[in-house]
């Protein structure tokens, strides 16, 4: 079988540092090539070369071969190409007309929208007639990455570079994704997959490439290297991916932040509607509280009522009993040094143009009035007790991988020593030892900060396990809450238990039907 795509001996330097490291791959119709590692291991790197595409100042070496066809990209990042100033049916119908000019003009428009439509369902948007009309920041994280999806599929893609493309996904939206993954390589298309999630990698790939530091440190089938694993890396990998949390017990600590009869909405082309209806959550000083749900299901909308990113609400929002002005404009320093939020779309929130260390130090010099000097050596201490290197974080946004960026996210809002830290979907573009490690420090910093009071917004119930408490939404409706063991394993709505059974493993054969079996683990030690 002749490959779609191929890559030879592939060199990519920058000041001299190798960012990829002699990588070699083949890319064949109807089958999936997963890249997996570390963030900041090559992956992203050497996916963007089957479109010709690389770091700015970046000396390249080897050969990139696309025989013939399309080559689409799913981003990691899916907002940075959304336009956001055009609604997301504009985005798709610019590329579903160049598709049909050769139709007469009378049948152009229906065909276009018969395209579309078509596209968004088959990448997971049922709701697609609504989608159409907002724009991309109205979107959640998950609708944005399957709208760039639709992209891809309406270009006809016959290479998909696919990358972290499940990330800030929920279970059971992650099983669609992966079914409709499947379903493009039964086309006869070829799928670059770059994960950090293991579980999707197993459902989905017919060959594995480890990498460390910008080589690839073992390649082989994907069963022959999940049952035996050759290189340290990979076992380490796959060990960390098999680990359990306990949940922490419930803090008695004082009410930091309560919410009460809050009913937020959004305004689109068909008028305003309500996305989010909470009666009532209380969050203690000291505790964690995990908000999990589907995507668009009003998690994040709520996450940035709270951090005065989200306006358009009534009811009221209050720290320490105090309510908070809904605009983050006209919230004080000190409210705004109180509650601090960290985005999932790391990359979006950092000035493209300045070092990521001087922006970091930034925050403890705005919101605390610390002396630069001073500044910047926490900054550089935080950011260090992240696993981050200072060559790494003198460095511009656009040098560091997703994974780094959102631990740089992280510390520079701990610069600014809140009293509530949201965390939107923190953990879901790392892989498993990073995440680990982030997950370790989070459990850490509520140890040693106990006024601290964390926000953890979050698709993965193994990830909401590190919490105190669970409070699950399902179509901006609050439908249960409570101590994180008892939701996990004696859900009382019937939605949570169906997050419960959608969250087990996903079965390595699941690629052969859309309706696989599954194999399931414990969420909880």
């Amino acid at each position: 079988m002749n490959a779609v795509a191929e890559i030879k001996d592939l060199h990519v330097e920058i000041d001299g540092r190798p960012i990829v490291d002699g990588v070699s791959l083949q890319v064949r119709p109807g089958k999936i090539t997963a890249l997996v590692g570390a963030s900041g291991s090559g992956k992203t790197t050497t996916g963007l070369a089957l479109l010709g595409e690389y770091p700015a100042g970046a000396r390249v070496t080897g050969d990139v071969r696309i025989p013939n066809g399309l080559v689409g990209y799913v981003p990691q990042h899916p907002g940075a190409v959304l336009n956001p100033a055009r609604r997301v049916g504009a985005l798709l119908r610019d590329i579903a007309r160049d598709q049909v000019r050769s139709l007469p003009r009378p049948e152009r428009r229906a065909a276009a929208r018969t395209r579309i439509l078509h596209a968004l369902s088959a990448a997971q948007l049922p709701e697609g007639e609504s989608l159409l009309r907002r724009y991309p920041h109205q979107l959640s994280g998950g609708q944005q990455q399957r709208a760039v999806l639709a992209q891809a599929l309406l270009l006809g893609a016959r290479v998909v570079v696919a990358d972290e493309p499940t990330t800030g996904q929920d279970a059971l939206t992650k099983r669609r994704i992966v079914d409709q993954l499947a379903a493009v390589a039964r086309q006869g298309i070829a799928v670059v997959l770059l994960s950090h999630d293991l579980d999707v990698v197993r459902a989905l790939a017919d060959e594995v490439l480890v990498m460390r530091g910008g080589q690839v440190v073992e390649a082989a089938p994907a069963e022959q290297l999940w049952l035996a694993p050759r290189h340290p890396w990979t076992a380490e990998l796959l060990a960390a991916d098999g680990k359990t949390y306990d949940s922490p017990p419930t803090r008695e600590g004082h009410t930091a932040l309560q919410v009460r009869g809050l009913t937020a909405r959004h305004r689109d082309g068909a008028g305003i509607k309500e996305v989010v209806r909470i009666p009532e959550l209380t969050l203690r000083a000291g505790e964690c509280l995990a908000v999990v749900g589907r995507s668009g299901s009003g998690k994040t909308t709520l996450a940035r009522c709270l951090a005065g990113l989200h306006r358009d609400y009534a009811g009221d929002v209050l720290l320490d009993g105090t309510p908070l002005p809904r605009s983050l404009r006209a919230r004080t320093r000190e409210q705004l040094a109180a509650v601090q939020y960290v985005f999932q779309d790391a990359k979006a929130a950092f000035d493209e143009h300045r070092p990521v260390l001087d922006q970091v130090a930034r925050t403890a010099v705005r919101l605390r009035g610390t002396g630069p000097r001073e500044a910047l050596a926490e900054a550089l201490n935080t950011l260090t007790g992240l696993g981050l290197t200072e060559e790494l974080v003198r460095r511009r946004p656009g040098r560091l991988s997703g994974g780094e960026l959102q631990r740089t996210a992280l510390a520079r809002a701990l610069l600014a020593r809140p009293r509530v830290l949201i965390c939107d979907e923190i953990t879901s573009g790392l892989d498993t030892v990073t995440r680990r490690g982030l997950l370790d420090t989070l459990a850490v910093l509520l140890r040693d900060r106990p006024e601290l009071a964390l926000v953890l917004i979050t698709h993965d119930l193994d990830t909401a396990a590190t919490a105190a408490r669970i409070a699950v939404l399902d179509a901006g409706e609050l439908i249960e809450q409570g101590p994180a063991q008892q939701v996990l394993t004696a859900p009382r709505h019937e939605f949570t238990a169906s997050l419960v059974a959608g969250s087990t493993r996903l079965a390595p054969d699941l690629r052969g039907s859309a309706s696989g079996p599954v194999v399931g683990t414990p969420y909880l030690a």
